[in-house]
């Protein structure tokens, strides 16, 4: 015989018989069972909310390694940008003394600038188009180095006495950069305190400082003067180019002579309208003064050359 379960109600102390129907059991285990889920799903959240499943650390750790590679890319590339910029100002240097006009500007977009943070924000689809355009944009920016190349390698079996002949270096030793005193353009006369073109660059050095010629010619004219710009050396390179050497103090050429690049030709002076010793050096092309500090490229890296230019533009007046 079953027995009859009883349950103890505390408000009038007295046992009561449970309903034992099978209604009443199966009510009781629809509660059990749906308690039982509300528990495993209550758990089931905690868990998902501080513990990682076996597929989410493995996808963790493969965006982590991802995240490693992106960056040593984009660094790969930072470099590669550097070295790119590097070679178009050289193009540019190049392109500007052989072709003696400015080079035409490249129309290629800049690259996008996402790093390697972005990638937690940014789809795989938009990563590939991004890095894909930056490798457009350098494939680009190669192409166009590797024209003005063909060029120039046509101009130099055209003309293979040429380069030697270009006014490419600086025509005193000026490694750090700082004896550049004026540039090219519009200066004040240090007599007539006027606005005057200062139609060269002037270098600030000690009496004695040797001067040296900046590409292979012939000594068109040597001056011997205390007027104008002093004692002057002229150099015919050929091609369309002379260069200027003034307030000189020793001049160690003679008219016809022959002289190659980085042959010291004479000394630094105080002759002539200057107001302190200083070289006055001069590039014309077909009888047009041009800034010299545009045949510099040679001995110089793209950054010197930039911060030369910078350098070249301070206002001031002129030694002469």
């Amino acid at each position: 015989m079953e027995q009859s379960q009883f349950k103890f109600n505390p408000e009038d102390l007295n046992y009561r018989k449970l309903d034992d129907s099978l209604g009443a059991r199966t009510w009781r285990i629809v509660i059990y069972v749906a308690a039982l889920v509300v528990i495993a799903v209550l758990l089931n959240v905690v868990y998902s909310l501080f513990f990682d499943t076996p597929r989410e650390r493995q996808i963790r750790r493969e965006n982590e390694l991802l995240l490693e590679e992106y960056q040593a890319l984009s660094e790969r590339k930072r470099m590669v940008d550097t070295v790119m910029q590097e070679v178009e100002q050289i193009d540019r240097d190049i392109y500007r003394v052989i072709f003696e006009t400015e080079p035409v500007q490249p129309d290629v977009s800049q690259a996008s600038g996402m790093t390697y943070q972005n990638l937690l924000l940014t789809g795989d689809e938009e990563i590939v188009n991004g890095s894909a355009h930056k490798l457009d944009s350098m494939i680009t920016q190669i192409n166009r180095s590797k024209s003005i190349y063909d060029m120039l390698m046509i101009r130099g079996e055209n003309h293979p006495e040429m380069l030697p002949a270009l006014p490419a270096i600086q025509p005193i030793e000026n490694r750090d950069l700082t004896l550049i005193a004026s540039g090219f353009g519009h200066r004040i006369h240090p007599i007539y305190k006027i606005p005057k073109m200062h139609t060269g660059i002037d270098f600030s050095a000690p009496v004695g400082t040797p001067v040296y010629a900046t590409g292979d010619g012939v000594v068109k004219t040597v001056i011997r003067s205390e007027r104008g710009l002093g004692n002057q050396i002229i150099i015919d390179h050929g091609f369309g180019y002379t260069t200027l050497y003034a307030s000189m103090d020793e001049l160690n050429v003679r008219q016809g002579a022959e002289v190659k690049r980085g042959d010291q030709i004479g000394t630094v002076g105080d002759t002539g309208l200057s107001v302190a010793p200083h070289l006055h050096y001069e590039v014309h092309l077909n009888g047009v003064a041009m800034n010299p500090i545009n045949y510099f490229f040679l001995e110089l890296s793209p950054g010197d050359y930039d911060r030369l230019i910078l350098i070249s533009m301070r206002s001031g007046q002129s030694f002469d």
